[in-house]
C-alpha cells in the first residue's frame, strides 16, 4: 500500500495504545486527521494530504500511494477521508492492533457465551 514510511507509522499505533490508551489513541489519531485536513471543506483530500503529509513523517509517499490511501480509507466514495474514515483506515493499517482487536472481541464472546450458561 503506502510504501516504506506508512509501515513505520503503521509500527508505532500499538505502542501509541499501549502507553495511552484507547481514548487516547482516538484523540491523538484525530489531531493527526487535523494536521492532514483541508481546513475550508473539514475533510482530507488528496491535495491537503500531500500538502500536509510531510508534517507526519510522510513526504516520501507517491502521489499514486497518496491517492492509494485515500481510495482505500474512502468508505463512502466521496473522494475525501472524514474523521470517522481516517481513524478506521488507521487501525485497518496497523495489523496488530486490528488482531488484538480481534482477540479482545473473541474473548468478550466467549464470557458472553459463558455467562449465558
Amino acid at each position: 500500500m503506502a510504501g516504506k514510511k506508512m509501515n513505520e507509522f503503521q509500527d508505532m499505533l500499538p505502542f501509541m495504545a499501549d502507553r495511552l490508551g484507547g481514548e487516547g489513541l482516538i484523540g491523538e489519531l484525530c489531531k493527526g486527521f487535523r494536521v492532514l485536513m483541508d481546513r475550508e471543506k473539514g475533510v482530507i483530500t488528496f491535495d491537503s494530504l500531500k500538502k500536509n503529509s510531510a508534517l507526519l513523517g510522510l513526504q516520501d509517499l507517491s502521489d499514486d500511494e497518496l491517492q492509494s490511501m485515500l481510495l482505500e480509507g474512502d468508505l463512502n466514495r466521496d473522494g475525501a477521508l472524514d474523521e470517522m474514515e481516517f481513524c478506521v483506515l488507521m487501525f485497518r493499517l496497523s495489523p496488530e492492533l486490528m488482531q488484538q482487536s480481534e482477540t479482545l472481541l473473541e474473548e468478550a464472546l466467549q464470557q458472553e457465551f459463558m455467562d449465558r450458561k
